[in-house]
């Protein structure tokens, strides 16, 4: 499995969730600016969940970009012995975006810059005018088929079971974080009460398998 590596501009961007990153194979390092004296509790105990998988970085002393070329270097160091990582920055600031395409372009270094947890390309929903599988061109809109309910959930139903193929080692392994993800995928608008009726689906058809907390999956190997 990938590990992915999530920096966290907090001089930038003040997080307020990691319940996305809670799979073993997210590692998390916060990067703290002398003025970021305060965090939430519910932000430290996420952290210490994590365990060894997350880490504080503090500046000890102000300066132009700092905090930036502290997270840059800490990328090479990690891509010097996990090479075929992805490197998510955290941040809203655009001044990472040349770093970013360097490593991309240049280096073959899996990176991408998001401007919260939310937005990183592995939680970013399906398209919802289409799902396609391009190894086998197989497409599926996501229009109902008619105006009952029973359509409305069949069809996004399919979009977060696509959603769940395309993530294949990556798949959410709490029952809270494979509910976050279908909402990201069916859409963030969609009530809780939808979501739990997509979610109950998917248990229903037998793709998705509950023990506890725990989730198991047994999805078909292609979108439909």
């Amino acid at each position: 499995m990938r590990t992915n590596y999530v920096l966290i501009d907090y001089e930038n961007v003040q997080v307020k969730s990691l319940s996305l990153l809670m799979e073993e194979q997210f590692h998390v390092k916060v990067f703290l600016g002398p003025k970021n004296s305060k965090l939430s509790t519910d932000f430290v105990l996420a952290m210490k969940e994590l365990g060894d998988r997350a880490d504080y970085i503090l500046m000890e002393t102000s300066g132009s970009n700092a905090l930036d070329f502290h997270i840059a270097f800490y990328i090479g160091a990690l891509a010097t012995t996990d090479p075929t990582a992805f490197f998510h920055i955290i941040s809203k600031d655009t001044g990472f975006d040349p770093l970013i395409n360097h490593l991309k372009e240049k280096k073959k270094i899996f990176s991408k810059r998001s401007a919260s947890i939310e937005e990183m390309p592995c939680f970013l929903p399906v398209p919802a005018a289409k799902i396609e599988n391009v190894s086998n061109e197989v497409k599926v809109t996501t229009k109902p088929k008619g105006n009952s309910a029973k359509s409305l959930l069949d069809e996004l139903t399919k979009v977060a079971l696509n959603d769940l193929i395309k993530r294949k080692n990556s798949k959410p392994r709490t029952k809270q974080t494979l509910l976050n993800t279908i909402q990201n995928s069916c859409g963030k608008e969609k009530p809780m009460t939808e979501i739990e009726a997509v979610f109950k689906s998917l248990v229903k058809k037998g793709y998705v398998k509950i023990s506890g907390e725990k989730v198991t999956y047994a999805p078909p190997s292609t979108h439909l």
